[in-house]
């Protein structure tokens, strides 16, 4: 854990590569030291067509779904951390937002095959 689903502006691609933005949101997970880095799991989805607060201002938002029992204090260093990653890579004229998602232990599955 956690699971770290990035969506972005594809218009980004002028700025930067979408490699960069996941590797921006791991890092930020990892440094909260809630996580080791192989528990980490993070892609991106990039949006062709989006409308963001009456513009079409570029934007990253980062979900991180993790499993509940983490204090509301180490979920709010996390969103912090993650978001002063994103912000280090220097994107200009955009909206970056960061969010924590509990998933209830009790319903969560995994299975490798």
């Amino acid at each position: 854990m956690p699971h770290c689903v990035i969506e972005y502006s594809t218009t980004l691609g002028r700025q930067l590569s979408p490699s960069a933005l996941v590797m921006a949101v791991h890092q930020g997970a990892l440094d909260s030291g809630l996580f080791e880095e192989a528990d980490i799991k993070s892609r991106a989805i990039g949006y062709d067509y989006h409308h963001n607060g009456g513009s079409s201002r570029d934007f990253v938002h980062a979900t991180l779904r993790i499993l509940s029992g983490r204090t509301p204090e180490q979920k709010q260093a996390l969103s912090a951390g993650v978001l002063d990653a994103l912000a280090g890579l220097g994107l200009k004229d955009i909206s970056l937002t960061v969010e924590v998602v509990d998933m209830e232990r009790e319903c969560y599955a995994k299975r490798l095959d």
